[in-house]
């Protein structure tokens, strides 16, 4: 019995195949760890006066002038939260790369306000570095948040929208923490992924 001769187009893609292998699956991404279990304040640390607690599955902030930070200091991170204000005129703020020195908050902590007039813009101790274009989240309403620190490079994400972008970074490693400011928050669905750290810029 005669065999049929394969078609050309077949013996070119054998040999592609057997000449060019499939490229190697690349290195698998950081994994995404969550800061906050929903049951307890585990990985947190208070600093100064301030009260938080864990209502329905959220940590949230009840009351005082101070902050609440992670156990542990990070350098470059993605960090995704959602949060909401539980009463008007609301104020608090996201601290990174923060370091202990000062009261009731940290002295020249790196913080992105969560503030009802300037929701999401860049601080540094008590100056404003930069304005945020997010929307004012209303109260009781979820914002979701998303915080890239890689080097000195900061951006924010709000819902989805670019809100913020900044290289003024200036400390390279600190903690996270959520600012007491006498106003009522609810934060949920914290976590994040630790990124390799950012190359220096070359000297000339």
């Amino acid at each position: 019995m005669k065999i049929p001769k394969a078609p050309l187009s077949i013996l070119f893609g054998l040999c592609a195949a057997l000449l060019c292998p499939s490229p190697l699956p690349a290195a698998d991404a950081p994994a995404w760890q969550p800061l906050f279990n929903g049951k307890d304040l585990a990985g947190w640390t208070s600093v100064n006066d301030t009260t938080f607690e864990v209502k329905d599955g959220n940590l949230r902030l009840v009351k005082g002038m101070g902050w609440l930070r992670t156990e542990k200091e990070y350098q470059d991170f993605i960090l995704e939260f959602e949060v909401r204000a539980l009463e008007k005129q609301y104020d608090s703020g996201i601290f990174v790369r923060a370091g202990l020195e000062g009261k009731p908050w940290p002295k020249d902590g790196w913080q992105l306000n969560l503030s009802q007039s300037s929701f999401g813009s860049l601080v540094k101790g008590y100056k404003l570095i930069k304005p945020s274009e997010a929307e004012r989240a209303a109260v009781n309403a979820w914002a979701k948040f998303r915080i890239e620190v890689r080097g000195r490079k900061i951006t924010l994400e709000v819902n989805g929208e670019r809100a913020l972008e900044s290289d003024a970074i200036d400390s390279p490693r600190g903690y996270i923490g959520i600012q007491a400011e006498n106003k009522a928050f609810d934060f949920r669905n914290i976590r994040l992924q630790e990124l390799p750290a950012a190359a220096a810029p070359a000297t000339q």
